[in-house]
């Protein structure tokens, strides 16, 4: 989703909840990576692993002048040969330490052995962000939780969309008057103009 049709989502969502919601989140996120400076990791689950949010996540970074917000994306079945950016596993989920960040992207409630790895992890002093179910072990064991739940208004991708757009653009030092739009203004023909980023 190219900012334009972040924009106009915007627009349509005016006035409901989750524009708030996700700005709040994406404050917390930034506010996270960058007082701490860790680092993010973001994992899903076996059958929903968020590829799409990481790409997003190192644009916004790119963009936004926030290296932080560039995340590992660890996954489920990562082999050696795999691209670099692809390979990371959950073994590093064992060797997650006090002042990193961990973003957890679940459709539903993880799996045991998942969400073992995320406890551990969070007792490890790592900082627990959740997206995804309202109720369950992993909202209730995250430092900050945006529930997305089964039925509701927009689904987890369009949220995951909103969350990686205002985390950049929160990165961005606040401005006053003409100059602030005219940088908006630029950094969106930047946008417009730029190729297509690398697919995952």
């Amino acid at each position: 989703m190219d900012a334009v049709r972040v924009a106009l989502l915007r627009e349509v969502l005016a006035g409901t909840e989750w524009l708030g919601a996700t700005r709040r989140f994406a404050g917390t996120l930034r506010g996270s990576v960058v007082s701490h400076g860790g680092g993010l990791l973001l994992v899903g689950t076996r059958d929903h692993e968020p590829w799409h949010l990481a790409a997003h996540l190192v644009d916004e970074a790119a963009w936004s002048g926030t290296p932080e917000l560039a995340p590992t994306l660890v996954r489920h079945d990562a082999r050696p040969s795999d691209p670099a950016h692809l390979a990371v596993g959950l073994g590093r989920l064992e060797a997650a330490r006090r002042g990193e960040t961990l973003l957890v992207v679940a459709p539903g409630e993880p799996t045991a052995p998942l969400l073992e790895r995320i406890s551990d992890a969070r007792r490890a002093g790592v900082t627990l962000l959740s997206l995804g179910p309202g109720d369950g072990e992993l909202p209730a064991m995250a430092h900050e939780s945006l529930p997305v739940p089964d039925g509701c208004e927009l689904d987890l991708d369009t949220v995951q969309h909103l969350v990686s757009a205002a985390a950049g653009e929160n990165a961005l030092p606040a401005r006053r008057g003409p100059r602030r739009f005219r940088d908006r203004l630029s950094r969106l023909a930047d946008l417009l103009t730029a190729p297509p980023p690398t697919r995952w």
